[in-house]
């Protein structure tokens, strides 16, 4: 009887299969993620956004169907990455990108592509949110009533934190919120340039009540879970830098005073401050930092002899030495602004090379010092050899912007076309001398870039910008960059270069080589492209051609692996269960292939099929003899017999033409016992590995889920799904579907039980054994939609039998069922969650139980009407399994 329903198995496949056209298909995708997205959102033209947070592990995996199988390929638009990964995963089915970046949001795509019709191509965007700390920078200004007395002092403090989504601000004077209009003392604005990113606190006329604490707290309301943060500033009337002044030995004001070339110049500096202990001073000359030397000899303060003053000596004055000399005091403690002073010292007569006169540019109006207000405007200008920039790919370079003006503004540096990001992602960059460094410039990041000056100090300055011109040299782009050419032997092969983009374009040169052999070499005039013609193509010439393009900036390949060997044949992975039992000890096995292009080189005689079994290493090989030409989506078939149970194999097949061998392919056979062959009793709790050999349905909107409350997400909707398996574990597992976004109403996500053998008893009559299906069920939510189950025959892929069938809430609590069935050939159980009108509506299922002999009254009665099932409840006659069997039997 094995052997008989072994036969039947086989004659099954054989119908199936013989010269099976048309199991080609064109590939289809769809992409999933992991779940560590924050939120997923549909939008328009099938695209759906994930949102994450900047360094979670960001898990793409892109789908797949068609034969022969597809290759995938990951790209991605928007950013410097563009469309050049650099990681391993862009080839493979999941995309993986751990500690992702800011920068690395944008547009993700999945192209598969088996030369079947048009590419399938899904995508999804990624948004990374983010919050970086936020800085607190301090600013005043002070007015002058009289020379040496301030009647007014106005402090600002600017609050700027970097985010996506943008960042909102509040500030608080201890634990006081501070709002615009609920103090008269208190000014909340946004400064015109920053677009919204920054929040000033203006104190005017300082009070009492203005000394405290001050929080400025940056929050983007929890999105991706990320805390507000905050930053906070101590404002005190006991720390204070109040007035400056200097002097100058020799004194330029009195008539009998000179400075003179070769002579001593001493510039004396002197602050107020409170504590003056804290006092530090440092020396600059035209903004660069000065350090004390033999001829600039540099005096700290010291508070025993003059408390809060320093002294610049310029020992032996020559012409190099003129220029701003600027004294910068500030307090250790910081929290105040510093006070600066400037002096200028330029040539003001002409005499002899030693009596040369210098005359101080100096006076009380020309000085930046204390706090007060002296605003000269900014200016921007660009040195003349720094626009056009150019580099090369790859480089580092420093964009230029010289930037001048009291108070100094930061720069904005931004890209001339607003649409584009900044190297590193944003939209905007902060520069504080001016200066843009980029590393690793890529073509990308060619264009015009634009410094703009900003506001400073909380006053609104008129802003003054400039362009830069920035030019990457880079290596010709060309197409295909890689082409595999097959052909047949004595035949003509032609192979085309072009040339998409390149910088610079003058002066392209090419040339072809096999190997290290010059095949050919030019210089392009006005054609894009260059071609290589081989006549007669045979074994000789066969190999890797290289077409190289080069110009300044380097080479761009063009590779064309030239054969006629015919290609590999592709293992046919979609034939059920291709392992069946004809002997105790021994196993057969149904090999199945197509042949990829047959008609692109010679004809296919044979196939040379070597196996081995794992571990060993010697092949045995034999010939399969093919009559007449192949054809494209044919379905070969061979059997292989006599294999010792339960070891694995390893399968080798290669195409022969008369002019030799095509390229091989490999597959693992690995023996799997069927479940059950002659069915008794099947159990299944969903507590192993492999879920008891259930799988997914292809065809349906998504995936039922193993799941068990000890390991469930934190996230998930609540007020439905079970809080422990059947038995009450909280450890235990079961087997649900996830109703939350991106799911909609009427999706159904299929789950297939293994094949079922089972032996007949009579295949004329109707005593066939009977078997109790059962199985636990929990239904809790709103939402809940519907749970079918049906039966499917062997050889009735597209006929299932409605089997049983629940919808609708039925309480915190896990139901049982049972149904009654009677097959007399191979069956399959198919569990069907439909989605319902929300959320709260998963569904689970626990403990599938099939036994043989029927239920009883008390099962299908009791059980069922307590529990409330409100369930269809079939007992399924299986008759045209019956005629089949009656019809095939008597040909064995």
């Amino acid at each position: 009887m094995d052997l008989i329903y072994g036969l039947l198995w086989l004659l099954t496949v054989l119908l199936e299969g013989i010269f099976g056209q048309g199991v080609y298909a064109p590939p289809t995708v769809r992409i999933v993620h992991s779940g560590l997205a924050c939120n997923i959102e549909e939008e328009r033209y099938s695209e759906r956004v994930y949102t994450i947070r900047e360094g979670e592990t960001l898990e793409l995996t892109c789908l797949v169907t068609g034969h022969p199988r597809p290759q995938i390929r990951w790209t991605k638009t928007a950013g410097s990455a563009s469309d050049r990964f650099q990681d391993s995963s862009v080839f493979n089915e999941t995309l993986r990108i751990t500690n992702i970046q800011r920068h690395q949001g944008g547009r993700y795509y999945c192209k598969a592509e088996n030369g079947l019709g048009s590419p399938a191509i899904k995508s999804i965007r990624v948004d990374v949110y983010y919050l970086d700390d936020p800085v607190v920078t301090v600013h005043q200004s002070i007015g002058e009533a009289k020379e040496q007395f301030y009647y007014e002092r106005t402090v600002f403090l600017r609050c700027v934190a970097n985010s996506n989504p943008p960042v909102r601000y509040s500030w608080r004077r201890g634990q006081e919120v501070l709002l615009q209009g609920s103090d008269k003392g208190v000014e909340i604005y946004e400064p015109f340039f920053t677009q919204g990113e920054t929040k000033i606190l203006k104190l005017k006329n300082l009070r009492p009540q203005d000394y405290a604490n001050y929080s400025c707290i940056a929050s983007v309301r929890s999105v991706c879970n990320i805390p507000d943060k905050m930053v906070s500033f101590k404002l005190s009337n006991k720390t204070a830098l109040k007035k400056g002044r200097f002097w100058i030995t020799p004194d330029p004001y009195h008539k009998d005073d000179t400075i003179q070339i070769g002579r001593e110049v001493k510039i004396s500096c002197q602050v107020e401050a409170i504590p003056s202990e804290e006092l530090t001073f440092s020396w600059f000359k035209n903004g660069r930092p000065l350090r004390s030397s033999e001829r600039m000899v540099i005096t700290q303060t010291d508070p025993d002899v003059s408390p809060g003053t320093t002294n610049l000596d310029i020992i032996d004055l020559k012409f190099t030495d003129f220029g701003t000399y600027t004294c910068v005091a500030s307090l250790k403690g910081g929290g105040i602004s510093d006070i600066s002073i400037d002096v200028n010292i330029s040539s003001s007569t002409a005499v002899g090379a030693s009596d040369r006169v210098l005359g101080l540019k100096t006076g009380r109006s020309e000085f930046k010092f204390g706090l007060r207000k002296l605003v000269v405007p900014p200016n921007l200008t660009v040195p003349q050899e720094k626009s056009p920039l150019v580099t090369r790919e790859g480089d580092t370079i420093e964009l230029q912007c010289q930037v001048t003006g009291k108070p100094k503004p930061i720069i904005l540096w931004t890209r001339a076309d607003k649409e584009v990001a900044m190297p590193d992602g944003s939209m905007q960059m902060e520069s504080y001398d001016g200066t843009l460094r980029i590393v690793n410039v890529s073509r990308e990041m060619s264009g015009m870039y634009r410094c703009q000056t900003s506001q400073y100090n909380g006053f609104n300055v008129t802003p003054r910008e400039a362009l830069v011109q920035l030019i990457v040299q880079y290596p010709p782009a060309v197409e295909p960059p890689f082409l595999e050419i097959r052909q047949g032997q004595d035949r003509s092969v032609t192979m085309s270069c072009r040339v998409l983009r390149a910088y610079p374009i003058r002066v392209l040169t090419y040339e072809w080589r096999l190997g290290n052999k010059l095949l050919r070499m030019g210089q392009f005039d006005s054609q894009e492209y260059t071609e290589y013609t081989l006549k007669d193509l045979s074994n000789e010439n066969y190999g890797i051609y290289n077409c190289n393009i080069i110009n300044e900036a380097g080479a761009g390949r063009c590779s064309y692996l030239v054969t006629g060997k015919a290609y590999a044949p592709e293992f046919y992975y979609d034939t059920y269960n291709p392992v069946w039992q004809n002997r105790h000890r021994v196993y057969s096995y149904s090999l199945q292939w197509t042949q990829m292009n047959p008609d692109a080189v010679d004809r296919i005689v044979a196939y040379r099929l070597g196996i081995r079994q794992a571990g060993q290493q010697r092949w045995w090989e034999q010939e399969i003899k093919i009559s007449g030409n192949i054809q494209k989506g044919e379905l070969l078939t061979y059997n292989l017999t006599e294999l010792i149970k339960p070891e694995s194999y390893e399968v080798r097949l290669t195409p022969l033409t008369k002019f030799g061998e095509g390229d091989s392919t490999i597959r693992i056979i690995k023996y799997s016992a069927p479940v059950n062959p002659h069915l008794r009793e099947f159990h299944c709790g969903f507590e192993d590995g492999n879920i008891c050999l259930f799988t997914q349905d292809d065809t349906d909107n998504f995936d039922w889920t193993k799941q068990s409350t000890a390991t469930r997400n934190t996230k998930y909707t609540p007020n439905t799904g079970p809080n422990a398996d059947r038995t009450g574990s909280k450890e235990g597992y079961y087997m649900y579907i996830e109703t939350s976004r991106p799911r909609l109403e009427g999706e159904k996500a299929r789950l297939l039980s293994p094949v079922f053998s089972i032996a007949p008893k009579n295949p004329y009559g109707a005593t066939n054994t009977a078997y109790c299906f059962s199985f636990f069920y929990h239904m809790y939510g709103q939402h809940i939609g519907v749970l079918n189950v049906y039966l499917r025959l062997k050889g009735q892929t597209t006929i299932e039998n409605p089997l049983w069938s629940s919808s609708g809430n039925k309480g915190q609590h896990w139901n049982e069922a049972h149904v009654n069935i009677y097959p007399i050939t191979s069956f399959q159980l198919i569990f069907e969650g439909i989605r319902g009108p929300g959320i709260e509506g998963d569904i689970a299922i626990d403990d599938v139980s099939i036994s043989e002999g029927e239920c009883t009254k008390q099962d299908l009665t009791t059980k069922n009407s307590v529990d409330g099932a409100g369930g269809i409840l079939v007992h399924i006659w299986l008759f045209p399994a019956v005629v089949i069997i009656s019809i095939l039997n008597p040909r064995r």
